[in-house]
């Protein structure tokens, strides 16, 4: 995206700064609740725990569920709200909650909620944003955006600017990572360049990460976290069930609230500057050689590309198609072995290759079409 764009982004979008409407003004920002509302007694007791560990910003918790197929715990509906709002009376602790129609934002507003979530099965849904933008115009709430399902940038950024034009200011994103078809270890894989990516087209708007989702356990929460932080995210998401194992929904990925306060209590938060004359001349000497491999990277894969171009000619030559299965798992499965032998790991090598594979396909069809 050229730099009059990102202009245009940052002149349209009025967001507020995250630290003028967090409880605690310090960062990370902590929204923290169970998955699903389930009961009264199952939501105010863990309100209690989270409210007195004194560092919880938002409770959430879910009250519609989509779920992927009938017959599973679909939320507790409407009833919910009622127990939120006993919530925000009885520990003066601010609640959240997804909403995925027009019907959910008036009967969440109806009943006082502080802020509300967009899921991501809502977020790919220009169509259902628009209504729900609609009917939260004007009003003073906080609206974290979860990204879509899939890895479509344009669609979370779409999203964003929706509830933006609607007069929302108090307005975040949440990275909750993407499905794929792809075999991994996490739930929903973070690409965390996406995220970055976000960020550098819309400045200014805070980002929070969902390490819940994103891992889909509860084992990686931690990790997930400080790997947020690291990437100077502004806060988390973290499902907390005063008894997860009992959990109506998604209870492997759910932590205790005592759990949540030993991951925020071991977090290592860093500065993301400094003035220390030393560091800054060090770190650009790094950085000019990280520029210099950036160029020779490009004059490689230019090469690399020559060389596409030239096989492309000997296929059309030779009338062979330009795809070659066999020829390109071997390929891959080597570079795969190779990087992983050089530190690298498996998903990085496969994302570039298939990158490279993309551009050298491009390139043999352009020759292809050569009269």
């Amino acid at each position: 995206m050229n730099s009059d764009k990102l202009t245009i982004a940052r002149e349209r979008l009025q967001i507020s700064p995250i630290d003028e409407w967090s409880v605690y003004k310090k960062r990370p920002l902590v929204i923290a609740g169970p998955c699903s509302a389930e009961s009264e007694e199952q939501v105010m007791t863990t309100a209690a725990a989270l409210a007195a560990s004194g560092r919880v910003d938002l409770f959430r918790a879910g009250i519609w569920k989509p779920r992927t197929r009938p017959g599973q715990f679909e939320g507790v509906g409407s009833a919910g709200l009622k127990w939120l709002r006993q919530v925000r009376e009885t520990y003066n602790l601010p609640v959240a909650v997804e909403v995925a129609t027009e019907r959910h934002v008036y009967e969440a507003l109806k009943h006082g909620v502080d802020a509300v979530w967009i899921g991501a099965r809502t977020s790919v849904n220009p169509f259902a944003l628009q209504e729900i933008a609609s009917a939260l115009r004007d009003a003073d709430v906080m609206v974290f955006v979860k990204n879509p399902v899939n890895p479509d940038l344009e669609l979370w950024i779409g999203a964003i600017e929706r509830l933006s034009r609607a007069g929302i200011s108090r307005l975040a994103a949440v990275h909750r990572g993407f499905s794929t078809w792809e075999k991994s270890s996490f739930r929903n894989q973070p690409r965390w360049q996406i995220a970055i990516e976000l960020r550098q087209r819309i400045p200014g708007i805070p980002l929070i990460c969902d390490p819940s989702h994103m891992g889909g356990d509860s084992a990686f929460i931690g990790d997930l976290s400080q790997k947020a932080m690291d990437l100077n995210y502004d806060g988390l998401m973290i499902e907390s069930h005063i008894d997860p194992p009992s959990a109506m929904s998604d209870r492997k990925q759910q932590i205790t609230p005592v759990e949540l306060m030993n991951v925020l209590g071991s977090l290592v938060l860093r500065s993301p500057s400094t003035d220390d004359p030393d560091f800054i001349e060090t770190i650009e000497e790094l950085r000019s050689q990280i520029d210099v491999y950036d160029n020779l990277l490009l004059d490689i894969l230019e090469s690399r590309m020559q060389v596409a171009e030239t096989i492309g000619r000997y296929k059309k030559e030779h009338n062979i198609t330009i795809l070659q299965s066999t020829r390109w798992r071997e390929v891959k499965d080597n570079a795969v072995d190779k990087g992983v032998r050089k530190g690298l790991t498996p998903e990085f090598i496969s994302t570039i290759l298939e990158a490279i594979h993309q551009e050298s396909i491009a390139h043999q069809m352009k020759v292809m079409k050569e009269e």
